[in-house]
């Protein structure tokens, strides 16, 4: 499995068991959609993916949490966005 099929395959499941937020399920989509902007990019996919695995909407983040938030994907969208 790609970096990218596995990003696609945890934000479906994210979005589907984890209240994982459209407009964030969207972008993650649109950098899978234009992944000859990302290929040289794989450690940063494989990143997002395993934090997208790890999206907790309502808790099991912060001090001593697992999860990944919102405010946590954002930075991640934000960063690769720019810099493509």
């Amino acid at each position: 499995m790609t970096a990218f099929e596995e990003l696609q395959s945890v934000t479906e499941q994210a979005r589907n068991e984890q209240d994982l937020p459209d407009y964030l399920a969207e972008r993650i989509f649109w950098i899978i959609e234009n992944q000859d902007r990302f290929h040289a990019r794989e450690a940063e996919i494989d990143d997002l993916a395993e934090k997208v695995a790890n999206y907790d909407t309502y808790g099991q983040t912060g001090y001593l949490g697992m999860g990944v938030n919102n405010d946590i994907l954002e930075k991640t969208l934000k960063h690769l966005e720019e810099t493509i």
